[in-house]
């Protein structure tokens, strides 16, 4: 006996829920003018309710762009240039779209609000077939626009921060526990974090973890400095934290990113301490900067360039509607070298 097949929701159906025409929501999903605001927001709620979204074809025959995926970063231009994070990741979301034959438009904005506005602008010109948002923070502007608009996108961060989006995601509770738990077996009781803009969602997650660990483990002493990823910075940072008596300041620093953690080894060299002999350094992501140093850098690596695939991918899922959810990729991994050792006491 065979099993029956699944009812095939249609344009059909999301016009009775909406209690519209078929029209109708053709022009709402083509963001074509006709149709007020109210009556657009209750048509992609039908359509969300009842899973459906229009093909790829039909938009391409509509006039929507399927071919151009948008990426907006608020950072300014010149850290963009000099963090290996974001190099990475865009090799990786352009590995997957070069294979699509689709381009991607990058914009660099001042503030999410910004963002939110363009994103709206770009999907109301049929400028992208979706998006990628980066950076969210807690009731990110961006999240309820992404939802009204009924534009595909992928939400790089924790569930907690992408209010129902499609989210692709590091367990970051988990790499900084695992950071601090090695320093604390290697002996230190004093460790620093110098981590990134407060406001942004992943470096409150890493801050509470951070916080947590430090408790587990009853540290002598635990700090965190916020910066802005740059790094001058991290270099301020990290002579903020040795400047103290010997006995006061942190015998081993982890940072959230790797140009931070080169510029805390530059700092150490100028103040005459030895790494990791007075003071232990851990990065984050692994870049070749951290095995371009002397010491080499430990860190806890993580693959971005494989990270920016997979968001690429599970975007193309969400344009397609062939079903890519949510879901993490691998935890960072924890890899030791030569600035990392025993606290010499």
């Amino acid at each position: 006996m065979t099993s029956p097949q699944p009812v095939r929701v249609t344009i059909k159906d999301v016009a009775a829920r909406a209690g519209v025409s078929k029209g109708a929501v053709s022009l709402a999903f083509n963001h074509k003018p006709g149709l007020s605001e109210a009556t657009r927001d209750r048509i992609f709620a039908a359509a969300r309710e009842l899973g459906w979204a229009p093909s790829s074809t039909a938009r391409s025959l509509a006039g929507a762009r399927v071919d151009v995926v948008g990426l907006a970063i608020c950072r300014p231009a010149r850290l963009l240039g000099l963090e290996p994070f974001y190099m990475e990741f865009v090799s990786g979301v352009e590995s997957v779209l070069s294979e699509h034959s689709c381009s991607l438009l990058l914009r660099l904005v001042r503030s999410p609000e910004e963002e939110a506005g363009l994103l709206e602008s770009w999907w109301r010109g049929r400028h992208i077939g979706g998006s990628i948002l980066v950076d969210l923070r807690a009731d990110d502007p961006r999240v309820p626009v992404a939802r009204r608009l009924g534009l595909p996108v992928v939400a790089v961060g924790h569930p907690s921060l992408t209010g129902g989006l499609t989210s692709v995601w590091t367990d970051d509770t988990t790499a900084v526990t695992e950071a601090v738990r090695y320093l604390a077996a290697l002996g230190h009781r004093r460790i620093a974090r110098v981590g990134g803009a407060a406001a942004l969602g992943h470096t409150g997650i890493r801050a509470a973890a951070f916080d947590e660990v430090a408790r587990a483990l009853e540290l002598a002493g635990a700090w965190q400095v916020a910066t802005d990823f740059s790094g001058e910075s991290g270099a301020r940072a990290t002579r903020s934290l040795l400047t103290a008596a010997p006995r006061d300041r942190p015998t081993a620093i982890v940072y959230d990113n790797d140009i931070m953690a080169v510029a805390g080894l530059s700092v150490a060299a100028e103040m005459g301490l030895s790494v990791p002999g007075d003071v232990s350094l851990l990065a984050w992501d692994d870049s070749q900067l951290c095995r371009l140093t002397h010491p080499m850098l430990s860190a806890m690596s993580h693959d971005v360039h494989g990270f920016g695939a997979e968001v690429a991918r599970t975007l193309f899922g969400v344009i397609t509607g062939e079903g890519a959810g949510s879901h993490p990729v691998p935890t960072p991994v924890l890899t030791p070298r030569g600035s990392t050792a025993p606290p010499d006491v």
